[in-house]
């Protein structure tokens, strides 16, 4: 008998925390290429849906338009739903994938869409900020001021991006240098934050730091090496612990006074030797796979997602408000090339294979 490759856990209230918000979450694991749609069926019961993407791995959503990152492509899902209409088992998002730009093997990682609707993201291999292009495999907009070269070498292993505004405001990077894979030299304490506009530094002394945010004007991150969430004293060029995070911490996003974080085991090599070894000892915890959500007034985990199985390692979360049960067509099978959507007067028809053809 087939064993299955993950199982999912929550705790108790983890659902009615969901229908309360009300909110439905999704996030990505590239390890084995899967986008989660996290939502719930009832006060007390969580609706799981997922689909196949290669490595994906940075997300983006508005609720309507859904961008991820993938080994070598950016899609773009659309919901093909009307407003307030649900699907015919209880779905009140269809997220189909309508638009790729294939980028190559460039790694990308945090995705966003800035103000003038373009999409944009962190070019890691290239170590810089790119957008998407018509006609090339990118565009490359911005680099840090130390790096002298656009190449193909992960030189300061750039990862996270945040925007204000619809405008890139700050990147995260694991290390302030200019050759091959440079960073890895500097896991423990080299990470640091750049001021997108200045070039300036705002804090260093880092360790692997992810997932930078902007919330209600101030600049939160993941320092991903300590496992801890935090808050960056962007005048003092200081990081102020805010919570604990048992495992290796990859993204991050908000709701209310909440904070929703991916947390991950940690991988041999890259996060072995880190100072998170010593702060799991130090709170007496394993580490673990899953979504922790942290009330951001008392610095406390109040519910939580766990993932066993196959699933040791996540790279990004988004929360979508105001949504309940959202699900999405993947590329694996072909349900993609016999379901088809279209306008007819101010109302979507769907068209299945193997019913009637659509009129003409």
């Amino acid at each position: 008998m087939n064993q299955p490759k993950y199982q999912i856990f929550s705790s108790p209230g983890f659902a009615s925390w969901l229908r309360r918000s009300p909110i439905s979450l999704a996030f990505s694991t590239y390890q084995i290429g899967k986008l989660f749609f996290v939502g719930t069926k009832s006060e007390d019961r969580l609706s799981v849906f997922e689909r196949t993407f290669n490595r994906v791995m940075g997300l983006w959503s508005d609720t309507q338009t859904f961008w991820l990152a993938s080994a070598f492509q950016l899609w773009r899902l659309d919901n093909v739903l009307d407003e307030g209409a649900t699907t015919e088992d209880g779905y009140d998002r269809l997220f189909v994938p309508s638009l790729a730009s294939t980028t190559g093997d460039i790694d990308a990682h945090d995705v966003a869409v800035n103000h003038e609707q373009q999409l944009i993201f962190v070019n890691t291999l290239f170590s810089c900020l790119s957008s998407s292009s018509d006609s090339r495999s990118f565009a490359p907009f911005w680099q840090p001021a130390f790096i002298t070269k656009l190449a193909a070498e992960d030189r300061c292993h750039l990862n996270g991006l945040a925007c204000d505004a619809g405008v890139a405001r700050f990147v995260t990077a694991c290390a302030d240098t200019d050759h091959r894979q440079g960073w890895r030299d500097h896991r423990t304490d080299g990470g640091l934050v750049i001021d997108v506009a200045s070039q300036e530094t705002v804090v260093r002394g880092l360790s692997m730091p992810h997932s930078p945010r902007v919330r209600n004007g101030e600049l939160w991150l993941l320092d991903s090496g300590h496992g801890y969430l935090g808050r960056v004293d962007v005048q003092r060029g200081k990081f102020e612990r805010v919570a604990f995070c048992p495992g290796y911490a990859r993204g991050l996003t908000f709701h209310d006074r909440y904070a929703i974080i991916g947390v991950s085991r940690p991988r041999e090599n890259t996060f072995s030797g880190l100072p998170l070894d010593a702060e799991l000892a130090k709170h007496q915890a394993k580490p673990i796979c899953g979504l922790q959500v942290v009330d951001l007034e008392s610095g406390q985990t109040v519910e939580w997602l766990q993932i066993q199985g196959l699933v040791e390692e996540l790279y990004d979360v988004v929360v979508l408000p105001g949504v309940s049960r959202p699900k999405a067509l993947g590329l694996q099978t072909d349900e993609i090339r016999h379901n088809v959507w279209f306008r007819e007067g101010e109302k979507t028809v769907r068209w299945t294979a193997g019913d009637p053809p659509p009129r003409s």
